[in-house]
């Protein structure tokens, strides 16, 4: 990636702050959601939908991969990669079919898991714990260098 930023969350309500900057510079694209069990990807999902006009719950798509969300006529698919077993699974579900949908916003938790078969990112989010047990550090790398203006 060209551009990057670090910051720090210091609580929920930084991490719904970063999520609605987001949701303003951010239309479509493919973001690669990084971090440990617990570092706060959902999280930042859920505020980053909320941000977007979603008025329901957002649930981890953890054992269904995916979960499509139509917001204000926009397609978001959130996936969560964690219990893959294999890249080509993803074949199997029928990524190809969520991945040409025009225009969409694509957030996959653990991308490493999908491999070939998943796009290269346009903006990936690293979530670090910290000591604290709320406190995170966050590194956006992007190759929007407007972004990453924006958050700075």
């Amino acid at each position: 990636m060209q551009y990057s930023y670090k910051l720090t969350l210091s609580n929920e309500q930084d991490t719904q702050m970063l999520a609605q900057k987001l949701a303003q510079h951010i239309a479509k694209g493919v973001i690669y959601l990084i971090g440990d069990l617990g570092a706060g990807k959902t999280t930042l999902t859920r505020y980053w939908l909320q941000s977007l006009g979603h008025q329901g719950a957002v649930k981890s798509p953890t054992y269904t991969l995916v979960e499509p969300y139509k917001i204000n006529v926009k397609d978001v698919f959130h996936f969560d990669l964690y219990r893959l077993n294999d890249p080509y699974e993803l074949e199997l579900m029928g990524i190809r079919d969520y991945l040409e949908v025009e225009n969409a916003l694509f957030l996959f938790e653990w991308p490493s898991k999908g491999a070939d078969e998943i796009p290269q990112a346009d903006h990936v989010i690293t979530i670090l714990k910290t000591d604290d047990e709320v406190a995170r550090e966050v590194i956006i790398e992007s190759v929007s260098a407007e972004l990453i203006e924006a958050l700075s």
